[in-house]
């Protein structure tokens, strides 16, 4: 039961780490985006409340959850199913 709970938990989470990573802006601005984008988040002073700030750091915490609900599930024993007799 327990490893049901956990699986069904498991699905959704991955389906929400989903849903986050695609709704992040995407950043392929090459190398001069990479340098303009040192400058503005050293000049930006609110980059942290901004919407894709928000998206990240959620993407951060919902992938360890993903990861360490993997690992439990793989470290449950599995179910043993009795031979018919």
């Amino acid at each position: 039961m327990l490893r049901i709970i956990l699986t069904v938990i498991q699905v959704l989470t991955a389906l929400f780490l989903t849903c986050v990573v695609l709704l992040q802006s995407g950043k392929n601005a090459g190398l001069s985006g990479a340098i303009a984008g040192a400058a503005d988040s050293f000049l930006s002073k609110n980059k942290a409340s901004t919407w894709d700030a928000k998206l990240a750091k959620a993407t951060k915490w919902v992938a360890v959850a993903f990861m360490i609900l993997t690992l439990v599930l793989s470290l449950l024993p599995a179910t043993a199913v009795a031979p018919a007799a």
